[in-house]
């Protein structure tokens, strides 16, 4: 999960100010975790104490209301929509969202279907389009797979997709989801796969955190940027990671 939360930090100065070279400072202190990473981190707590998903994205984001960047128009409705009416329900939407913070999902099921079940749910109290529910299921299948087994002919596909510039209509699932698989098969280890998402373009703290939840899931993380991670998040987020990966184990390499 921590490499989620890596592919936010390394990528939240650069969404309204894009970079397209793979060189810049991979961590420093004007970056830090956003939406992104709170509603990860939902997912997480959702997974370890049980409940409704939903409540665990209502409670986070009314917690956190002001992260870097801001959560998405849609989403801030539906929270508005929730402390309104005491309902939340899902919007039909197919933005990223919903694959940016499926990635805990990946780490916590055994079987296949368990995992696409959990990702499925996970999107749709807000995610409810098809193309929501399926990028989410498609993160969360790459993560299953790659923690599971080595490269597979699977994801060719998503490596032939030509590089695009990104604009508002590339905040979809379609439009994200395909690109961050690619930027993982083209890295040659964590952060390098990180730093391709990010030099994309466009949503680069999301492009980042979905293609560092999958990252992870086969490089693992190093010991040393695990820890940078950690000295970002407050303590109660600092708590969650650590418990969760203490139930579904850290990959640390």
């Amino acid at each position: 999960m921590i490499g989620s939360i890596l592919g936010d930090i390394a990528g939240s100065i650069y969404e309204f100010r894009n970079i397209k070279t793979k060189e810049f400072p991979f961590l420093t202190p004007q970056k830090g975790y956003t939406d992104d990473s709170i509603l990860t981190l939902a997912t997480a707590d959702w997974l370890l104490h049980g409940g409704d998903c939903a409540t665990y994205y209502f409670r986070y984001a009314t917690r956190y209301p002001c992260p870097l960047g801001g959560f998405g128009g849609r989403f801030r409705e539906w929270l508005r929509q929730g402390q309104q009416t005491g309902q939340l329900r899902p919007y039909g939407s197919c933005g990223n969202g919903s694959a940016m913070r499926v990635g805990p999902v990946g780490w916590a099921f055994r079987t296949e279907e368990e995992t696409l079940e959990a990702a499925r749910i996970s999107a749709a109290c807000t995610h409810n389009h098809p193309e929501g529910i399926k990028g989410a299921k498609a993160v969360a299948h790459a993560i299953w797979h790659f923690r599971k087994s080595n490269f597979s002919e699977d994801y060719k596909e998503c490596k032939d997709e030509k590089s695009k510039d990104y604009d508002d209509e590339a905040r979809t699932c379609q439009g994200t989801v395909p690109q961050a698989i690619r930027a993982f098969l083209d890295g040659t280890d964590f952060e390098d796969c990180v730093r391709s998402a990010i030099s994309l373009g466009g949503d680069s703290d999301t492009l980042a955190c979905i293609t560092g939840s999958i990252a992870e899931a086969f490089y693992g993380i190093p010991p040393a940027l695990h820890a940078q991670a950690m000295h970002y998040l407050p303590t109660h987020f600092q708590q969650i990671v650590a418990e969760f990966e203490e139930k579904y184990g850290p990959k640390i390499r």
